[in-house]
């Protein structure tokens, strides 16, 4: 088993994005549950099924996120997971509403959950420059020297 030796280990390792559900949104789904006491044991068989929206929630919230590293970016949905390479990837498309695709070298979209346009210049710096910032923040050349 390899032993972190500090923050050099790290640097090696590369830089590491995760776009996910803030945890703050659990407490919505707990405030749901409670809210469904009255009518999931009012005395109606079969109501307590309603359980099963907050249940879903919550797998939704912890599992669903876009995590970018050096080697590419991994989405994970309630359901799957799906590694996305640098190599593979032609670039990324921005939908109406502000939401990320990644668009594949065979020109296939992979929707990246939680990931929005705000977030470009993070991936852009994760992909060591594999995947240009169309934002412009972070380009050095721009920068005049100090």
């Amino acid at each position: 088993m390899a032993q972190e030796n500090g923050p050099e280990d790290r640097r090696e390792r590369g830089r590491k994005a995760v776009f996910r559900v803030p945890g703050t949104a659990l407490l919505a789904v707990v405030l749901l549950m409670v809210c469904l006491v009255p009518t999931a044991f009012s005395g109606v068989p079969g109501l307590w099924a309603l359980y099963v929206v907050p249940l879903a929630l919550i797998v939704f919230v912890v599992r669903t996120r876009t995590v970018a590293t050096g080697e590419g970016l991994a989405v994970r949905t309630m359901f799957g997971h799906r590694e996305l390479p640098w190599e593979r990837l032609k670039g990324l498309a921005i939908t109406g509403r502000a939401k990320v695709k990644a668009v594949l070298t065979d020109d296939t979209e992979v929707p990246l959950p939680t990931v929005r346009t705000r977030h470009l210049p993070v991936i852009s710096l994760v992909s060591e420059g594999r995947l240009k910032d169309p934002s412009g923040l972070t380009d050095d050349e721009d920068q005049p020297p100090a």
